[in-house]
């Protein structure tokens, strides 16, 4: 246990829901503030892609004992399901058993905060922060940013609020920080696939299932009330975009054309079409991540990544895992805990910001690909073969908790051996002989 201190998080989104919860079980006590209402006491629909939980969350949950609760929701998805034009392929994830796990973020939040809650953190929602004071992090709250503002003082703060924290616009305003902020061309909008009458799933449920067709594409994620979150990713502009489909007509004929089976278990296209929002897709990086020992960033806030990989959420629990390894070797020295967190994190950060943008070139247009299908099979049987040699990049990211930047170099160093073992000739029929797997072998040891 630390001396105890009074913390305030803001942001009662999934991090700084479990953030609180570590930091009540440290000893401390917690004020969780939100310029929303209680996501509790509201529908949460529109503009939500699903949460695919994977080793790093579940790491996090459990750390603090809540993971067992959190898999009461979770519907595991163990293999992709590519709905190509004319046939369905299905691609397994990982070794036999590996999973990641489907949650709606809506009932995830509901949970977090309830769980939180049970733990001694207290929450303050319809609390509009519009600036923090470094130096003595003290919050400063009203209801307008031109009205009167209220000043609460706390010994420390956590910035958990998003990719527009107000916490880190205050501190952008150093000398030093640096900042980016870099939106995609494309946006994304949810549909729904309802449950039959019988509240089973139209779609097998165990898997991820995607319509990759270049410049956009379709995903659907499985509810445990027989439904499925769809996110439809298209470009704001241009032929294939957002802005090509201004009448129902349109919508209906595009997805005739292009999801052909999708058609019949969306009832409610055009009706979701039109009124759901489209929403933005945007990577943000910043540095640093903390304010002496008064104020740190964490999650989305200090580095929002596309979700693509589906990271996001993972990334930002594995903060909350390294910020409690760095407590329990720092105790009560906080500029220690802050400066060792943010460098370990900040590279980790990045990385997993490079392969989820790469991630969306994967989904969209290689999973359609079959020399992508082929390198994938050939990666798979040799894994399998030497699972101390080669482990897939996708398995390091996702079922593993070695670093991201691990991830990323080492998936880079083996996708210039597959491209080697491809250019060779009529690879297509000897892609499972002893030939190329000592092939692979020569060319990991000639590394």
């Amino acid at each position: 246990m630390q001396t105890p201190l009074k913390i305030a998080v803001v942001g009662s989104g999934l991090v700084g829901s479990l953030l609180a919860i570590y930091l009540k079980k440290a000893g401390h006590t917690v004020h969780v503030y939100d310029r929303s209402p209680d996501i509790r006491q509201i529908n949460f629909s529109g503009r939500s892609i699903n949460l695919a939980m994977s080793n790093r969350g579940w790491k996090a949950l459990d750390g603090v004992g809540v993971g067992d609760s959190v898999r009461e929701i979770a519907i595991p998805m163990d293999k992709r399901a590519i709905h190509l034009v004319d046939k369905l392929n299905f691609q397994n994830y990982g070794q036999e058993g590996e999973s990641i796990y489907s949650i709606s973020r809506g009932t995830l939040n509901r949970k977090m905060i309830d769980l939180a809650e049970q733990a001694g953190a207290e929450f303050f929602f319809d609390q509009k922060i519009w600036d923090v004071t470094l130096s003595d992090a003290t919050l400063h709250i009203g209801e307008t940013e031109r009205g009167e503002w209220e000043e609460k003082k706390f010994d420390m703060v956590f910035g958990a609020d998003g990719a527009f924290s107000r916490i880190r616009h205050r501190m952008q305003r150093q000398s030093m920080f640096n900042y980016s902020q870099e939106f995609l061309n494309m946006g994304y909008k949810e549909l729904n696939i309802p449950a039959n009458s019988d509240a089973s799933h139209k779609l097998d449920k165990n898997s991820f299932h995607i319509w990759p067709r270049g410049e956009y594409m379709l995903i659907a994620l499985p509810n445990l009330d027989g439904s499925f979150t769809c996110t439809l990713f298209m470009p704001f502009e241009g032929e294939n975009s957002f802005a090509s489909l201004t009448d129902r007509k349109m919508v209906e004929d595009f997805f005739e054309k292009n999801f052909p089976d999708s058609i019949e278990v969306i009832p409610e296209l055009a009706e979701d079409f039109f009124k759901n929002p489209t929403s933005t897709l945007v990577t943000m990086k910043c540095f640093p991540w903390t304010y002496e020992d008064k104020i740190a960033l964490i999650g989305d806030a200090c580095h929002a990544i596309v979700p693509f990989y589906g990271q996001g959420m993972n990334a930002g629990f594995e903060d909350i895992t390294v910020l409690n390894e760095m407590i329990e070797k720092y105790g009560d020295d906080w500029k220690k805990v802050f400066s060792e967190y943010q460098i370990s994190r900040k590279p980790n950060a990045d990385a997993i910001a490079e392969l989820s943008y790469r991630n969306f070139m994967e989904m969209s247009t290689k999973t359609a690909d079959e020399k992508f299908l082929l390198q994938k099979k050939i990666e798979k049987a040799f894994s399998d073969k030497y699972p101390d040699k080669w482990i897939p990049l996708y398995s390091r990211v996702t079922f593993s908790d070695r670093p991201y930047a691990e991830a990323l170099a080492i998936g880079d160093f083996q996708n210039g051996i597959m491209e080697e073992i491809l250019k060779l000739d009529n690879i297509e029929n000897i892609w499972n002989s002893p030939e190329i797997e000592n092939k692979i072998l020569e060319l990991l040891q000639k590394a």
